[in-house]
This record gives C-alpha cells, structure tokens and sequence, in this order.
C-alpha cells in the first residue's frame, strides 16, 4: 500500500516535473518570438523612415527647381580709341594731318584786295584793327598742303603774332613794320615766312610771287601756293610738324559727336541771328547772318558775301566770339604797357585777360577770356566761371578795343559800358567809336611793296 502510494507520488512527481518543464520552454519561444517582432518592426519603421526620407528628397528635389548656374564675369569692353581730332575745328581728322603745323597766314581786308584763294581752308579766322580804321584779318590752316594758290598776302603786326603763337603755326606774312614787329618775329622760337626779306623779320626763303590785275595796287598781288611754301620751310629749316614744347592739342572744349550746345541752360542768353560788327570795323563792316538750316554764320564784307576765290564758297562759321581787350598806341613791340605816339596799335592779348561774348546756333551769352603765356591757349568761361562748350567747326574771333568799340546783335546796339552784363544793353547810349579820330598814321620802314 506504502509502495503503490510512493509510486503514485513519484508519478506525480513526475507528471508535475514534465509539466513546468513544458511550460518553461513555452515562455522561452515567446520570449524570443517577441524579441524577433519587434527587432522586424524596427527594421520596417527604419525602413520606412528610410523610404520616407527617400520620398521627401526626391519630392523636394522635384519641387525646388535647382539653382541656377552662376554666369562667369564678362569683362568689360575695351574702350574705343579716342580718335584724333583737330584742336581748332574739334573734328575727326587724319593723324597724319593733324601732325602737321599749320599756317598762320595774313590776309588783306581791302576792298580791291577781295576775293582771295584759300578761304575755304581756314579753320579760325581772326579780324582785329591795325591803323587808321582799317582792320586785317588772319587764318588759321591745318589743311593747306595742296593748296595751288593761297593770298593774296599782306603785311602782320605784333598782336597777331602773339595771337597766332598759341596755335604752334608757320606764320606767312608780307613784311610788316620792322620796328614794331621786328623784336617778336627774330625770335629763335617764332617760324615764319617773310614776303619782303626784311633782315629784322626774316627771309622771304623764295615763297612768294605776283599775280599783277588791271587796276588792282601792287601790295594786293602777292600770293603763295603750298609747295612754294613747302620748299620755303624745307630751305628754312623748319619743322614741319608740331613741336612739342609749343604745341597745345587742346584749345576749345568741344561739345561731343552728335550734340550741340544751343546755350539753352543760360537764363540769360539772347537772340543773337544777325551780327553787325560795324561799330568796331567802321571799313570793312564786318558782318554775319545765322542759318537756323545749317547752324551755320555767313560772312559778309563791305555788305558782300566774303567768298574764296577758287571754289566762290563763302565763308562761315559754327562759333563767334567778340573778344574784348585793352589797347594803346604804341611805340614799337617792347611790351611795355605806354601809351605812344605812334599810329600803330597794341592789344592786350595776354593775361590778366578781360570779357567778351560768345555766339553761337543762333544765342550769345558773355563770357570772360584768359592767355596765360604766348604759346598758351586762349581759354573763354561763362559767368559760372566754367569753360564754355563750343560746337564743333569753324570759328570766327573778332578782338575789339574794351572802351571804344561798340556792335549791334539783331539790331540791338552794345557799348563798352555792357560788358558787365548782355541782359539791359543801353540802345540810348552814345556811340564814340564813331566820332574817334584816328591816331596819325606813319608810313612803316619795309613794310611792304
């Protein structure tokens, strides 16, 4: 009975061994069941985080376009050369040419002396008083080398040379007063060609000869023609293109290619159409008229159309200037400021400068005007002070004496007494340059034939 019991219990024993035997090995294969689930999760949740990430990368690689790519610099373009221009016109000109000096030649203003050859040619032409009411007029001319006649030719006095310096020129005259030019002109630096060979103003190098006309005096005869000229300059010496320790390439500030300066940004400026120099060159009556067409003043002279001889062009310019200065009779050319006895003038062409006007597409405005030295240009300035800007072209420049000389602009008459101002001219006013009497006239030593 004890046995069957012991046995019964053992069996029990047993039964209960096997049994949390089983149920232990049961928790183990959940256990690590588990264990793989949730090692599986986590890879599919890295997964889809990964495929997640994937998606918004190619979304966002799809919406946002891509930047775009940065352009490499682009130099800049070289600027055009400046190309060569002519100091006196403001114009393209040939290089070559515009090496070369030009003349500074000496025309007559007589009545019977006109027409001449070589008009067309001049670039700045200049008119100032000599004696006796009488003026005389001067050109400027880079382009004369196949000139076939130029003249006729007459005599200079000193403030031409002064005034023809600054533009480093070869200066042709036909004599002069050789106590009053004589000093200037036997200047090692001062190139000119002398008509009558006069010892104290130069040789004549063999450039001139006569053309005679019926009824025409003899000093109105003498003419010139570019290779006289040039086998002149050749025998002399001379250089024929600029030197550099003279040569200015800037005068003028020219206004540039296309523009024209219509003096619109001057309250002040007035209509200035019609320019009637007579009340300073009471002979010649000197005057000019404005072609609203062209932009152009026509010359006229004696109340005819001043005209070159060869080509019947009459002359015109782009730009005037009335250029005030003081003046004495003088001497002889020391350039000591007295007054003299002598019939011959003497202008003040120098610093300390004075005023003037400045005209131009049809206005004029006053200006004031300064030359520092001989070879230095003549600088003209606004009443801002600023250096006024001329239209490209030729100029004409009239220098008047600053207390005696009066003009008429569209038929308003100016005196002196309004160089302070262009805006109340005085048409009351008194006219003494008029009723001047003339210093008496002597008859130069080797002045001319």
């Amino acid at each position: 009975m004890r046995k069957r019991s012991l046995c019964v219990l053992t069996v029990a024993t047993l039964a209960l061994s096997t049994a949390l035997t089983g149920c232990g090995g049961s928790t183990s294969a959940q256990t690590q069941q588990e264990e793989t689930t949730v090692e599986t999760e986590k890879k599919a949740e890295e997964a889809a985080a990964a495929d997640t990430t994937v998606v918004q990368a190619a979304t966002e690689a799809i919406s946002k376009p891509e930047p775009e790519p940065v352009p490499e610099p682009v130099p800049e373009p070289e600027p055009e050369p400046e190309l060569p221009r002519s100091p006196l016109t403001g114009k393209v000109m040939d290089e070559e040419l515009l090496k070369q000096r030009p003349l500074a030649f000496m025309f007559p203003i007589n009545k019977q002396a006109q027409p001449q050859y070589g008009l067309d040619r001049v670039d700045v032409f200049y008119e100032i008083m000599e004696e006796g009411n009488m003026s005389r007029q001067m050109g400027i001319m880079q382009d004369w080398q196949d000139l076939d006649r130029i003249g006729n030719v007459r005599s200079i006095r000193s403030y031409f040379v002064y005034e023809a310096l600054e533009w480093d020129p070869i200066i042709i005259h036909f004599g002069g007063p050789s106590d009053y030019t004589g000093e200037i002109l036997s200047r090692e630096d001062v190139d000119n060609i002398n008509g009558t060979g006069h010892p104290s103003m130069g040789p004549d190098y063999g450039a001139f000869y006569r053309i005679p006309h019926d009824g025409v005096a003899i000093e109105h005869t003498a003419y010139t023609d570019a290779d006289h000229i040039l086998n002149a300059i050749e025998e002399a010496g001379f250089e024929k293109e600029h030197r550099e320790e003279y040569y200015h390439d800037k005068h003028f500030t020219f206004a540039k290619d296309g523009q024209i300066n219509d003096l619109s940004q001057y309250p002040d400026a007035v209509n200035a159409t019609e320019v009637d120099m007579a009340g300073s060159f009471p002979v010649t009556q000197s005057a000019l008229y404005y072609d609203e067409d062209d932009h152009l003043y026509y010359k006229t002279l004696y109340g005819n159309d001043q005209c070159d001889a060869a080509t019947g062009e009459q002359m015109a310019f782009t730009n005037i200037f009335i250029q005030r200065a003081e003046w004495v009779y003088a001497n002889n050319d020391s350039r000591e400021w007295e007054d003299g006895t002598h019939g011959y003038l003497w202008f003040r062409i120098e610093d300390p400068g004075y005023d003037g006007f400045y005209i131009t597409n049809g206005k004029m405005i006053h200006v004031t005007w300064n030359k520092e030295d001989d070879y230095e240009p003549t600088l003209f300035y606004d009443d801002n002070g600023n250096e006024v800007t001329v239209n490209q072209g030729r100029t004409m420049i009239f220098i008047i004496r600053d207390d005696r000389d009066d003009f008429d602009i569209d038929g308003i008459t100016y005196y002196p007494e309004d160089h302070a101002t262009i805006t109340a001219p005085r048409e009351d006013a008194s006219d003494s340059s008029t009723e001047e009497e003339s210093a008496p006239v002597e008859e130069p030593e080797n002045e001319e034939m």
